[in-house]
């Protein structure tokens, strides 16, 4: 009876796995290529079909051919398994020799890259810091640190450069160092001297991760935080009395989950909805000192967000906006490809929350020039009539909607999709043509000095050349698509093997990940913690 349940259980997740990943290549690909999703194609929906079913069947294959490795026997008939043993043995000496290599790593980029990557609004948040004008739309905390740190150095020596420069060093020090951890984490997890080696030149060569360990957005700091969170998570499922008694380890946990959502806010929603789970998890031990652990970076959050914007006194402000992109997107899309179908009523709603001039300015995978002209002052006075004329649209036109919604999301669970949706934006130096991977550039105030010009080319034809579709099959791994699928298919195991340790870790990743698909595009940007914790995948394979 047992063996029915695990069979069906297995069946139920692998089918889930080919259902959801059948999808996302299939609707993906549409997507790329149409701009639309067209259900009217037999030939598509055949296809789509197909992709599930294999994929499922193949999945079940896997990961019966697993189970047994597990037992001893070959993956396939011919692929061992390495065997990982808990080890006391890595400590503080492995740790700065993990780090050192990741920050000689570094030093090449920095001398092709001088001063780093400025760029992704750090102009507007170093001038808030300069005009002592703050608002809401930055996370503070990160405008603090970048713009107080530059405007200092900036004041002893009279440079730019060498402001934004010992801002990402400094940066660069504090994420190589949570790889490091992460590193001598899954060493004493026993992933092997080949194992430590590659995620070493991983973390500090592989040119998604470096390109954002030495970049100004405040998404660099936010994803190594939740690295480091990810790895605290593991330590406290593997031994939670251990770690409700060792103050140390729960301070670093307080101090981790409170800080990375100051970095960005749906750090924190993600982290708000983690925690029930978490307490259900832990409900035995809900007596120790796991609760109050738990709870107090909501709590702390809650309290430093606004003494921090009091302190400066931030100008509010109203950026409904940002919350209100996908239904923006899809109102803008109806007005642009059913216009015909609108009444007069149903055009003079839209373009009073929206106005005319940025409806026309839609562009299907990026939501920033329509939604920079919202009527927040109206949907202050008015929601309820943005949302009438919404859910009136939905209903005459529900494709449209999804296509809204999906033309600004499918790029990251399509592992093949180019990442373009700057395509024709103009910047400081140059105009976003074949690519926009990576901002690149160093803004104004800040001035490019290479010395190493072939590694600056690499790094220039990575981040706006033709990359992407010269070499189709390497960029897969620079694609978040292609760890969106792989993280499914390692949780989904997991939940089957109810190995409910190894997925809670990756919990707030999860979460925080679902919260970019209501974003208004895909960006490396938003996720990259998915490189990140990638081989945290590795390490806590044989977790229970």
């Amino acid at each position: 009876m047992k063996n029915d349940r695990d069979n069906n259980r297995a069946w139920l997740l692998s089918g889930l796995f080919g259902i959801l990943t059948g999808t996302f290549l299939a609707l993906g690909y549409q997507l790329e290529k149409l701009d639309r999703i067209d259900l009217s194609d037999r030939n598509f929906l055949l296809v789509w079909g197909m992709l599930i079913v294999i994929i499922a069947m193949d999945t079940r294959y896997i990961w019966r051919g697993y189970n047994l490795a597990l037992e001893g026997r070959k993956l396939f008939g011919f692929i061992k398994l390495p065997v990982y043993q808990d080890s006391d043995l890595p400590g503080k000496r492995d740790f700065f020799v993990n780090w050192g290599c990741m920050i000689l790593l570094s030093i090449p980029v920095f001398m092709a890259e001088f001063p780093g990557f400025f760029v992704y609004d750090a102009a507007d948040e170093l001038n808030e810091v300069l005009t002592r004008t703050f608002t809401t739309h930055h996370p503070l905390l990160h405008v603090l640190l970048l713009g107080g740190t530059i405007a200092l150095v900036h004041k002893v020596t009279g440079s730019w450069n060498a402001g934004i420069f010992t801002y990402l060093v400094l940066q660069m020090l504090v994420m190589t160092a949570i790889y490091s951890y992460a590193i001598t984490y899954m060493q004493k997890k026993g992933i092997g001297k080949k194992s430590r080696i590659l995620w070493v030149l991983y973390y500090g060569a592989f040119p998604t991760i470096v390109m954002y360990t030495l970049c100004s957005c405040k998404d660099g700091l936010f994803s190594a935080l939740l690295l480091l969170l990810t790895v605290l998570l593991a330590k406290l499922s593997e031994d939670p009395e251990g770690f409700a008694a060792n103050r140390k380890m729960m301070a670093l946990f307080i101090l981790t989950a409170t800080v990375m959502p100051l970095f960005r806010h749906n750090g924190f929603y993600a982290y708000l909805v983690f925690v029930p789970f978490a307490l259900i998890h832990f409900r035995k031990r809900l007596k120790s000192l796991l609760t109050p652990m738990l709870i107090a970076p909501v709590v702390l959050y809650l309290v430093i967000s606004p003494l921090l914007s009091a302190a400066c006194h931030v100008s509010e402000g109203t950026h409904h906006q940002e919350m209100l992109t996908v239904p923006i997107m899809q109102l803008a899309r109806v007005y642009n490809y059913e216009k015909d179908e609108l009444t007069a009523e149903d055009i003079e709603a839209i373009t009073a929350y929206i106005p005319e001039e940025n409806l026309e300015k839609y562009t299907p995978r990026l939501s920033d020039m329509v939604k920079l002209g919202f009527n927040n002052d109206l949907y202050e006075k008015d929601s309820a009539g943005f949302w009438k004329v919404w859910k009136k649209l939905a209903l005459k036109h529900p494709m449209t909607y999804v296509n809204a919604w999906m033309l600004t999301s499918y790029g990251y669970v399509y592992p093949p999709a180019v990442i373009n949706v700057y395509k024709g934006n103009s910047m400081y130096t140059f105009t976003y043509e074949e690519s926009s991977y990576f901002g690149y550039e160093v803004e104004v105030p800040g001035e490019r000095k290479s010395v190493l010009k072939p590694l600056d080319e690499l790094y220039r034809y990575l981040s706006i050349g033709t990359f992407q579709s010269d070499l189709p099959v390497i960029h897969l791994f620079f694609s978040p698509g292609l760890y969106v699928i792989l993280f499914m298919f390692v949780l989904f195991y997991r939940i089957y093997r109810r190995k409910y340790k190894g997925v809670l870790m990756f919990l707030p990743i999860v979460l925080t990940f679902l919260t970019v698909l209501l974003g208004p595009t895909y960006l490396v940007r938003y996720v990259l913690y998915l490189w990140l914790a990638a081989p945290l995948l590795q390490a806590t394979g044989r977790f229970d």
